[in-house]
């Protein structure tokens, strides 16, 4: 895994700087490394599902758990600890200690001080949530290379969805 995952943060690195040439505004990088994810989150899931095993979960609290614990820990080698934030149990954020995706990266680029460098990871857990029918709003609360003490990316789960429209009609 340690090679694979060196490539792919590498790679992630030139991609990031190549879209930052390509797109002016930061928003517009944001963006795209959220839709990026978003289509990486939704056919990661299925793989997920698959090698992990997990057991359907009954709340908020064990899906993000699960996320933390097995997911970030079988694809980048991490396990972010989790905090929740309200008393109906529906916003919780993840904070990463170690942020794999910014390992060989010291500070923003100069200018860039909007530029979300990871928000491919906000896509993908998104992304995922959503192949699994639930709405989710996920954010950078706080990041290291914007000299923030942590990493934190905060999940908001909204809603379950109507999984009648993600059935397949045979």
């Amino acid at each position: 895994m340690g090679e694979n995952k060196d490539l792919f943060v590498l790679t992630y690195g030139a991609l990031v700087a190549q879209l930052c040439k390509d797109y002016e505004k930061d928003e517009d990088v944001n963006k795209y490394l959220d839709k990026m994810g978003y289509g990486i989150g939704t056919r990661l899931v299925e793989d997920f599902l698959a090698r992990s095993c997990v057991r359907r979960c009954h709340s908020y609290s064990e899906i993000i758990d699960i996320i933390a614990q097995v997911a970030f820990k079988m694809y980048l080698g991490i396990t972010p600890s989790v905090v929740c934030h309200n008393s109906s149990r529906n916003e919780f954020s993840l904070i990463l200690d170690k942020n794999p995706l910014a390992e060989f990266v010291e500070e923003l680029p100069a200018g860039r001080s909007a530029l979300c460098y990871c928000n491919l990871l906000c896509g993908v857990i998104r992304g995922a949530l959503e192949m699994v029918h639930l709405a989710t709003d996920v954010t950078f609360l706080q990041d290291r290379l914007k000299g923030d003490r942590v990493t934190e990316i905060g999940i908001t789960f909204l809603k379950k969805l109507d999984e009648k429209k993600y059935k397949r009609k045979k």
